[in-house]
């Protein structure tokens, strides 16, 4: 089980300060309510975003006021999310507003705009492309759960693969104390930390901006996101975008109980034969049967007794955990093949690649980042409340797929001990939608394809282009056959006539490189 990281190509390019909302007149296009939302009050959609320059980059910055509830806007604190524009640059007439969000859920989409913008001057020129922190996130009011030092124990306290009774209470135990304490920190705000209740921000979002309609293109979590959206506002969407997509046709728990199918195969199927293949570089194993033999020696070794590296406490949890999130871009295997040569022989390795190392294995996963993560998954569709269920579909996937099945437990736990909110169950219905182009590579690790294919079911009219290939974010992966599929649809509105296929970008070749 693991969370959707971004891929360092996705990182977000600046930084955007925020400067006050003024409540002005009204903005050209009001925002509206759908599915049993209330009318919008004036005074949400009577505001107007106070651009100004953000700190750094090309991008403008504001923030939107937004209630904590849209289906009841006059109860609790209003919320504030943070918002970010970069203008349309080319000299014909400006096409509209395209949308992007951020994966997770969780991570930042502020500085996304300036990513794209960089990387597609085509969608630069024709549309102002805008972005934002999700509710929860960033900027934006969070939402707060435990402390980092919980968080890393949880996630990388010792060995999840271990199946005693002692360990087995232990992650549960310390599951329970992660829901306690986003209840004491955040038990106010849990609720309203959804996937419904963020596209009805988006919603005002575009009113804000005089936009009749958007454009979106979303990545990972983001296509959860951006399907929602049209589910709830289809009128509202011209061109759609979904990249490396979650199965938003069934819900969060099928979808993540995929997972570490999909991450086994990433490194059994690409990984440990890309290693095999460049053995004369990092010696460590001429087969995939003797590459895996290197993986788990290292991860028993890290087991019987972790390792400090440079303060951080190196454990077969945060072994298992970098060595996911390394999966998620083809790119990153010779980072991945770095990491288990120093740990295998951590007294040779340099103080420059023991500190890179320890960065690399800092935090499984943040502890900001954890608090939305777990408030949106658990909350936007059920998950089964049978920790004893749990407790053995862990043990099955720990020995079938034990990369990222170890971590399995911990995840559902805390759904299945969440709190009861009573927000709206998400579910993407695809009905009134215009045409959605969809993007997923076939052994994506963290959104599986089989998933992506049955979110393409999902989405009556959709074009999925499959990519053969592993890497999370088809898109703005320097893949032109891809790159042509995106443009020609956001900028010429060409979508294919049926289904399509690219080559995956070929994996890198380390002896090349020098």
């Amino acid at each position: 089980m693991h969370l959707f990281r971004k891929p360092a190509r996705w990182a977000a390019a600046a930084a955007c300060g925020l400067l006050a909302l003024a409540a002005l007149p009204a903005a050209p296009a009001a925002a509206s309510a759908a599915a049993g939302a209330p009318p919008v009050p004036a005074r949400y959609a009577q505001q107007r975003l106070d651009w100004q320059p953000c700190p750094s980059g090309p991008l403008e910055c504001a923030r939107m006021t937004v209630p904590r509830d849209w289906y009841h806007p006059g109860a609790g604190p209003d919320l504030t999310v943070a918002v970010s524009r970069h203008r349309a640059a080319g000299p014909g007439a400006r096409r509209g507003v395209l949308m992007v969000a951020a994966g997770g859920p969780g991570a930042s989409g502020l500085g996304r705009p300036a990513g794209l913008a960089s990387y597609a001057p085509e969608l630069a020129a024709a549309y102002d492309i805008v972005g934002f922190d999700q509710r929860g996130v960033g900027a934006s009011t969070n939402v707060v759960c435990s402390d980092q030092e919980a968080v890393d124990a949880m996630f990388a306290g010792g060995d999840l693969r271990d199946r005693s009774p002692g360990a087995v209470a232990s992650t549960l135990e310390r599951t329970r104390g992660f829901v306690a304490d986003c209840g004491r920190a955040s038990g106010g705000l849990l609720p309203f930390i959804t996937t419904d209740q963020a596209v009805h921000d988006m919603d005002l979002y575009r009113a804000l901006l005089g936009a009749r309609q958007l454009s979106y293109y979303g990545p990972s979590y983001a296509s959860f996101l951006g399907a929602y959206y049209a589910t709830e506002f289809p009128r509202r969407v011209d061109r759609m975008v979904l990249d490396s997509n979650v199965d938003f046709a069934g819900g969060w728990e099928s979808f993540m109980t995929g997972q570490p199918l999909s991450f086994q195969r990433r490194f059994d199927e690409d990984f440990l034969p890309w290693l095999a293949k460049n053995d004369s570089v990092y010696h460590l194993g001429a087969t995939p049967e003797e590459g895996r033999a290197a993986y788990e020696r290292v991860r028993a070794a890290l087991r019987e007794r972790p390792l400090d590296l440079e303060g951080t406490r190196v454990t077969a949890d945060r072994l298992d955990a970098a060595v996911t999130g390394l999966l998620y871009d083809g790119d990153r295997f010779p980072d991945l093949a770095a990491v288990l040569g120093v740990l295998e022989h951590p007294e040779a390795a340099s103080p420059a690649a023991r500190q890179a190392l320890a960065a690399k294995l800092a935090h499984p996963m943040a502890a900001a980042f954890a608090a939305d993560f777990f408030a949106v998954v658990c909350q936007d569709t059920p998950w089964s409340r049978d920790l004893g269920g749990w407790v053995a579909r862990s043990a099955a996937d720990s020995a079938a797929r034990p990369l990222a099945g170890a971590r399995e437990l911990a995840y559902a736990a805390v759904c299945a001990q969440w709190p009861r909110s009573g927000a709206p169950r998400v579910e993407v219905t695809g009905r009134g939608l215009p045409p959605v182009l969809m993007l997923n590579s076939t052994h994506d690790p963290a959104t599986h394809y089989e998933g992506a294919l049955r979110a393409h079911r999902a989405l009556a009219g959709s074009r999925l282009v499959t990519v053969r290939g592993g890497d999370h974010g088809a898109y703005q992966s320097g893949n032109a056959c891809v790159d042509g599929y995106v443009v020609g649809f956001l900028a010429g509105g060409r979508l294919p006539a049926a289904d399509a296929r690219c080559e995956g970008n070929p994996l890198p070749d380390p002896a090349a490189r020098g």
